[in-house]
């Protein structure tokens, strides 16, 4: 899965945002798929169905692409090595391999190599956003205790 990519052109992130203001204006409300015409670059007409929750995510990624940023897509199922587990908490491989070891993140093995699975890196980092949260509204309600110290 390991992906170099660049930062979108000026004139890629300008055709990826009209793109999606387009594909935004006919999203289906109904939930079923939607049938585009398609050219190719030979000229050529193909009729492609798309389903619906694929065109919410093409329009996603164009809307990405059109604010200038890279976007990966990683199916749910995946199983990542350290280095792409690292960068997706945006911490050091060290640090996230730190994580793994003390039982924080569940990982698998194969020879001396580790992998983990997408969905209980996202798990970790929502629990992680939760804990955080928990930890400002705790705050907060002791500034609150103690006369708004401003916290």
């Amino acid at each position: 899965m390991e992906t170099f990519q660049t930062l979108p052109s000026a004139e890629e992130a300008a055709l990826a945002k009209a793109s999606s203001q387009e594909l935004s204006a006919i999203l289906p409300v109904d939930g079923l798929a939607s049938t585009f015409n398609i050219t190719s670059a030979d000229g050529v007409v193909h009729n492609v169905t798309i389903p619906a929750g694929a065109l919410k995510l093409m329009v996603e990624v164009l809307t990405q692409l059109g604010q200038g940023n890279v976007v990966n897509i990683t199916p749910i199922h995946a199983e990542l090595t350290t280095q792409e587990g690292a960068d997706i908490l945006n911490i050091s491989r060290p640090t996230f391999i730190k994580l793994l070891d003390a039982g924080e993140i569940p990982h698998s093995r194969t020879g001396n190599r580790r992998k983990v699975a997408f969905t209980d890196i996202v798990k970790y980092k929502d629990d992680l956003e939760i804990k955080r949260l928990e930890s400002l509204n705790a705050l907060s309600e002791l500034d609150q205790l103690m006369g708004g110290m401003g916290y």
